[in-house]
């Protein structure tokens, strides 16, 4: 080797080094690792909401895989670590990270929260994801959470869902007043405001209190999830559809903190994980309903009716009016509001002649 060459060799291989020894600390950055708690609002082994397809246990295995184990998130259900409807304060206060549910349970601090669940008479779960991931809907949900230092996303989907089970059939407006019924979110306001006594309960309590004549009525899911639970043992009318949740969408909530730490690519990571996770829950929603009704109405002897017309149009003008109320007593919630409203006026529009025709028309044809 003559002297040019070792020359030549040496100063490439000091421009590797320098470039390696610049690049470390980037490179150690990039492989820490992390270690999450989430709670959950909903109770163990439930499909959907804890395990199984479209669950935050999916979700949990696609960031672990995607991550190559940089992220870990140790999953407890209802009550394993704190009880149902607490896991919003548990990531508040720094207990845990995360927490999984719905938004719509935390209405009493923000009455805009529950526009990021659902809302009723409003938009199916296309038009919803369409307007949270491309119509601001996602900034929003930023801009609402921040003042307690969260984040949140968007976790899975079931669709539409069912008004609920009854005793007795609902034939008239005034077959609600004095109701006893478990129903969440918006809809409990826009039910009282009818005379219905409605209550929140855990999934969990739900049967019990059905069965034993301490509620007259239950609205939880859908056909799959509602027999799981066993409400066809303890009321047979079914009523359809659920204009109360047209498409309920669950929520990822995430300790601003604990979510500024991680690096880029594992943020990356969390929202594909939980964008997959969303469109899995609604495709495995919709794969296991139809079975779960037909076996509803054929073996236990489930009656599964259209609510009456008339209620319907009822129950729209007081949501209208609950809607325009509540949401004009601060400036947030009204920011919300309208822009909801605002890519709903579109979506309806497109909607009307797609898939409104798809359904009404040509498939009924």
């Amino acid at each position: 080797m003559n002297r040019r060459d070792f020359l030549t060799r040496g100063a490439a291989g000091g421009a590797i080094a320098v470039g390696a020894s610049v690049a470390a600390p980037a490179v150690v950055r990039a492989q820490e690792s992390f270690t999450w708690r989430m709670t959950n609002a909903y109770g163990p082994n439930s499909p959907f909401y804890t395990t199984g397809p479209g669950s935050p246990d999916a979700f949990i295995e696609k960031v672990a895989t995607m991550s190559g184990g940089r992220l870990t998130i140790q999953h407890f259900a209802a009550g394993e670590l704190v009880p149902a409807l607490e896991g919003f304060d548990a990531v508040v206060s720094g207990v845990v990270e995360a927490n999984a549910a719905n938004s719509y349970f935390w209405a009493g601090r923000s009455f805009a929260a529950q526009y990021f669940t659902t809302v009723p008479f409003g938009m199916s779960f296309l038009g919803h994801m369409a307007w949270l991931y491309h119509g601001g809907g996602l900034e929003l949900w930023q801009e609402v959470y921040e003042p307690f230092g969260l984040v949140a996303f968007p976790l899975n989907n079931t669709g539409v869902q069912m008004t609920g089970w009854f005793r007795e059939p609902i034939e008239t407006v005034e077959d609600l007043n004095g109701l006893r019924m478990r129903i969440p979110g918006l809809a409990s306001r826009i039910y009282g405001e009818l005379g219905v006594d409605a209550r929140l309960l855990p999934g969990g309590e739900i049967f019990p209190a059905l069965e034993r004549g301490v509620i007259d009525a239950a609205e939880f899911v859908g056909p799959y999830q509602d027999r799981r639970l066993g409400l066809q043992n303890a009321a047979k009318f079914y009523h359809t559809t659920g204009w109360h949740e047209p498409a309920t969408t669950g929520e990822l909530a995430i300790s601003r903190i604990a979510w500024d730490a991680l690096p880029d690519d594992i943020k990356a990571i969390v929202r594909a994980a939980a964008q997959a996770t969303v469109l899995e829950s609604v495709t495995w929603s919709e794969a296991v309903n139809g079975e779960a009704l037909t076996d509803l109405v054929t073996n236990h002897g489930v009656t599964a009716a259209v609510l009456p017309q008339a209620v319907v149009e009822r129950l729209r003008e007081v949501t209208a009016d609950v809607l325009s109320t509540e949401s004009a007593k601060d400036p947030l919630s009204q920011k919300v509001h309208e822009a909801y409203m605002a890519f709903k006026a579109d979506h309806d529009r497109w909607a009307g002649i797609s898939e409104g025709p798809w359904h009404g028309t040509i498939l009924g044809g």
